[in-house]
Formats: C-alpha cells, sequence, structure tokens
C-alpha cells in the first residue's frame, strides 16, 4: 500500500488545521439509538513508529547505550517513561494510554513485525495490509476479508477515514468512507518515496533527513494560524460515526509522519501527543460503547536500535503494537521480548521481532468480532495456519 488515506500528516501534527471535520455531519450518527455491536478500530501508523521509544524497555541494560540521547529515561526521572511494568513503561506523551493501562483497557506488544523482512514503507505496508506472506500477494485487505468472513452483506460496517480507501478496507465486503478536511496533499508521501531510494546512501540519507529537519521546524514557527487543529476533536467525531443503528462497526485509520530519521525526540513528542488524543476522543466519543470496543495500533516496521548521526534512526524491523479499549482483557506484554543484546539484535542493528502480528490481528478477529479460526488461516490471512491467534484470550 502506497498512498495514504488521511494526513494526520506532519503538518496537521504540527498545527495544521481540522476545518473542515464536518463535526456537524458526523453527528447525525449520535442521533441514532445506541446499539451494543462490538466495535474495533485499527490504526496504521505509516511511516515506521519508533517501538523503542513507545513502549520503552527501560530495564534492558542495553537500550541507554544503543540510544544515547534518544533514551527515554526510566519512570521516575525527568521525562522519563510512564511505568507498566518492572520492565517496560510508556513514552511520556502518552498519559492518557496509560491511564487506560491502569485501568486494564490496555496492552502492548513490544517486539512485533510483519513476515516479510523488508525495509520499503511501501512494500512492508502492502504485506501490513494484504495479510499475505509476501509482497502484492493479496488484491485486498485483510480486514475487508473479517468482514465478509464475520457474516458479509452488511452484517459488520466498515468506515475508512480518508480520500481514499486503504488497501486494508479494499475488497469484495462494501464499506463506507469519510475524509475529514477534504483531500491530502502529497508532500509526506514524495518525502517517504525519497527516503526509500535513498535508504542504502548514507550521503544522500542524511542530506534529505536534514533537509526535512528543516522544513519541520519552519513549519512548526510558521503561521500562528496552524494551530488551531483539534485531534481529540477528530476521534470523537470519528466515535460519532460508530454509534446508533447505521453506526461502523469497523474503522480503519491511518497517521502518517513516524520516518523519524532526524531530530526524533521533538518529532515523537508531536506524533504521540497526537495518537494519545485521537484514542482519547474515540474514548469520550463512543460513551458506553468504549466497552465494547478495541483499538489496535500497528505500524509497518520499527527503526534501528541505534541512534543515527541525525539524532533519528533508520529502517529497522521490530516495533510496538499497542491495543486499547473497554473490552480488552487486562494484562500486560503480548509476546517474549527479545532483549537489545549484540547478539539478539536482527542483521546486528535492529530489534528481532518475537510474535507476527497477523497472531495478534487474529486473536482480537477471534474474540472481538467473531472469525473463527479456520476463517482467519484460509481466507482472512491465506496460508497462516502457523501464526496462532494471540491464545490467552484478548478480550
Amino acid at each position: 500500500m502506497t498512498h495514504s488515506p488521511f494526513a494526520l500528516n506532519r503538518r496537521l501534527l504540527l498545527g495544521g488545521s481540522l476545518a473542515g471535520i464536518g463535526l456537524a455531519y458526523a453527528g447525525q450518527a449520535a442521533a441514532q439509538t445506541s446499539g451494543a455491536r462490538n466495535k474495533l478500530v485499527v490504526v496504521i501508523a505509516r511511516g515506521a513508529m519508533d517501538g523503542l521509544s513507545v513502549t520503552v524497555p527501560h530495564a534492558d541494560p542495553n537500550y541507554r547505550n544503543l540510544r544515547g540521547g534518544l533514551a527515554i529515561g526510566a519512570p521516575g526521572q525527568a521525562n522519563g517513561a510512564l511505568a507498566l511494568d518492572d520492565s517496560f513503561g510508556l513514552h511520556p506523551a502518552l498519559p492518557g494510554l496509560k491511564a487506560m493501562y491502569d485501568a486494564g483497557q490496555m496492552r502492548f506488544a513490544a517486539a512485533a513485525a510483519i513476515p516479510v523482512r523488508v525495509r520499503s514503507h511501501f512494500d512492508a505496508q502492502d504485506v501490513l495490509e494484504n495479510g499475505g506472506e509476501g509482497l502484492r500477494q493479496q488484491a485486498d485487505g485483510w480486514l475487508n476479508r473479517a468482514l465478509v468472513a464475520a457474516g458479509g452483506s452488511g452484517a459488520v460496517k466498515g468506515l475508512s477515514i480518508g480520500a481514499q480507501t486503504p488497501l486494508i478496507l479494499r475488497g469484495q465486503a462494501e464499506t463506507s468512507s469519510w475524509a475529514p478536511g477534504g483531500l491530502v496533499k502529497g508532500e509526506d508521501r514524495i518525502a517517504s518515496l525519497l527516503q526509500d531510494l535513498y535508504v542504502d546512501d548514507p550521503m544522500l540519507q542524511g542530506n534529505l533527513a536534514r533537509g526535512l529537519e528543516t522544513e519541520a521546524l519552519a513549519a512548526a514557527g510558521g503561521d500562528t494560524s496552524l494551530r488551531r487543529n483539534d485531534v481529540n476533536g477528530l476521534g470523537q467525531a470519528v466515535a460519532r460515526l460508530m454509534t446508533g443503528e447505521d453506526g461502523a462497526d469497523v474503522v480503519a485509520l491511518s497517521i502518517d509522519g513516524w520516518d523519524t530519521h532526524a531530530r526524533q525526540n521533538a518529532q515523537l513528542q508531536t506524533r504521540l501527543t497526537g495518537l494519545d488524543q485521537v484514542i482519547g476522543g474515540l474514548h469520550d466519543g463512543l460513551g458506553d460503547q468504549w466497552a465494547n470496543t478495541v483499538v489496535v495500533v500497528a505500524t509497518e516496521f520499527g527503526r534501528t536500535a541505534r541512534a543515527n548521526g541525525t539524532q533519528g534512526t533508520d529502517h529497522g524491523t521490530g516495533s510496538s503494537m499497542l491495543l486499547t479499549g473497554g473490552a480488552l482483557k487486562p494484562g500486560g506484554m503480548i509476546g517474549d521480548w527479545p532483549t537489545l543484546a549484540d547478539n539478539r539484535l536482527f542483521e546486528s542493528r535492529d530489534l528481532t521481532p518475537t510474535i507476527d502480528v497477523r497472531s495478534v490481528f487474529k486473536g482480537v478477529l477471534r474474540d472481538h468480532i467473531g472469525v473463527d479460526r479456520a476463517a482467519l488461516d484460509q481466507r482472512v490471512f491465506p496460508g497462516s495456519a502457523a501464526e496462532a491467534p494471540t491464545m490467552e484470550g484478548l478480550v
């Protein structure tokens, strides 16, 4: 998948306007009679979210040496991680998710990955969304196939947020879409294309990273009218489209801007604040329906364990998945932690994945949406029988 359907992009989260978000339109669904159907929101963090800064392995003895100035402090330190357990914490920009964890409504997979080891955004996003075991193996998306497997004929209603339906929700099942703010500009896509082209050229990659850094700083200090965005309001608007008899049951939402090759700490503070607020808006807007909801945040791959020369990180492998919602069972980490020891890094540079993203998705679809194991193995994620759903029960 190469096109981002909705740009909660670099400009938006640095202060772009959500004018045209259509709250009045979204509110039409809220007037419907509230139902009790299970709800699922899949958030794709496009650009390769740095899992080592999202779910911080502060107790790993190699973390701080690898990360240097990018390391998030341990809980209790200034700007330190928000404690989840003795080993992990959340980035300090995620207080809303921390409150959900404390309420037994958040879990995480700290070392997850797609089944293919690639470092191209667009190849990896294709695999993440098509649900197969390789590139371009499916013309439709696994979330759409899950709608069919869950009953078809509109039994489970799908909705994409953005100007174009993403691959993950394309297919036989009819879905609707909503694009807040109109069409998306292409600058972020062009930047990501260039980063893929330059990934093996240290000089070109570094020059591009510094150019993007300058552009981001200029946008941040520009016109004050760019700071009227309400990201929490976006989450609430999406929630309104999920309520009522005609509300969506399954939603796909993309958030761009996670390709942090330079000045990562400042960029992640902005991106994660936005993610926290979007999920908070979903929580607030869904009201009682939050008890029937699961939100899953996934990314195409992680980032290098070591910082680069521009205070950023490069394309990696394992990353974090976040799960939250009132329907989630209390618990901690999903999967194992491989450690950051030199001899445990993938290709001596990346976090080694210990769980396939499909196992987590399968667990949610089985336990929450009611898709049976045979359909998951054969239709939703073809050829994936060896990847069992997360077996302890997620919901």
